[in-house]
């Protein structure tokens, strides 16, 4: 199957212009979101001697984001599509967010309990890898997750692509996303047995909203257990177990229905939004100012309405 997505498959460069038919122009652009990953700049003839251009930022990512590069600049366009996930919140600093893991993380393990974080398999695993080496995390780091293993590597093979940081360390011997405690799990009878081991240690399984994967067995098993504990660092969009775990463990007697199994909710909670994927709105608004013209108009998609109308009031302003 891979062979046959090959040949069917053609790649484009960062910041080259390709024409496609009918004198259609377009761009792709750096998105810092995930390795890859695009915002693109389209061109189309209108009149002769006029053209209308638009902007769709996809999924933008943050800046100083582990191994990724930051976003490009985009350049101006007549009509600008922008994301706005978290147009009405801003994120945890960076540098102040590996402190608050390093923190939590060692309280979390003092009494002996598991730790566990739904991760998407792209890019947020790769990113905990990398800042659970930078902590020197000494107790056990499972990656519960074939799809999560796989993409790893694949990050791996990619060097070239990433952040100068993430360079730098691998040249000097410090493989950014390997370290001595960290292990895989990827055959099912292997994460069989892990659901029966004792803590201290990290377990790290998709999905990131817990609407499938192996975290769900995890947290059939330790959701229940006052020394666990479970650490969202994505965001969990409505009607999903995540979403409900983070709203209903703050209530006593709070509890999250798995596959029609009801399962009471006790063991502590935490949101790190400092890992998020998509860019908060003071990286939006810097995004947008960025442009060497203003856009002529904004369409906000891919955000909640409280997200799109606190966006909107940000660019008015």
């Amino acid at each position: 199957m891979s062979e046959v997505i090959e040949e069917l498959s053609w790649g484009f460069e960062y910041r080259e212009t390709f024409s496609l038919k009918k004198g259609i122009e377009f761009k792709l652009g750096n998105a810092g979101h995930i390795l890859g990953s695009c915002f693109v700049w389209f061109k189309f003839p209108i009149e002769a001697g006029a053209d209308y251009t638009v902007i769709f930022s996809g999924d933008l990512g943050c800046s100083n984001t582990p191994i990724l590069p930051d976003p490009d600049m985009p350049d101006s366009c007549d009509l600008l599509i922008l994301e706005s996930t978290y147009g009405d919140r801003n994120h945890e600093g960076k540098k102040s967010r590996i402190e608050v893991l390093r923190k939590i993380l060692g309280r979390a393990l003092d009494d002996g309990g598991i730790v566990y974080i739904p991760a998407f398999s792209l890019g947020r695993t790769q990113e905990l890898i990398y800042e659970l080496d930078r902590i020197g995390t000494k107790v056990p780091v499972f990656i519960d997750s074939p799809l999560g293993l796989e993409i790893t590597k694949i990050y791996s093979s990619l060097d070239s692509f990433w952040d100068k940081e993430a360079k730098e360390l691998k040249a000097k011997g410090d493989h950014p996303i390997d370290f001595k405690n960290l292990y895989s799990v990827e055959r099912f009878r292997d994460h069989k047995k892990l659901l029966e081991m004792d803590g201290p240690a990290v377990i790290i399984a998709g999905s990131g909203m817990c609407t499938g994967g192996r975290i769900l067995d995890h947290l059939r098993h330790g959701l229940d257990d006052p020394k666990n504990d479970i650490f969202f660092v994505g965001y969990q969009a409505r009607g999903t177990p995540g979403r409900d775990i983070m709203r209903y463990s703050k209530r006593p007697g709070g509890y999250v229905v798995l596959d029609g199994e009801k399962f009471d909710i006790k063991a502590r909670v935490h949101a790190l939004s400092g890992y998020s994927a998509h860019a908060d709105q003071n990286e939006l608004l810097a995004w947008v100012a960025s442009m060497p013209e203003k856009p002529g108009r904004i369409k906000l998609v891919h955000g909640e309405a409280r997200a799109q109308k606190a966006m909107r009031r940000a660019l008015d302003e």
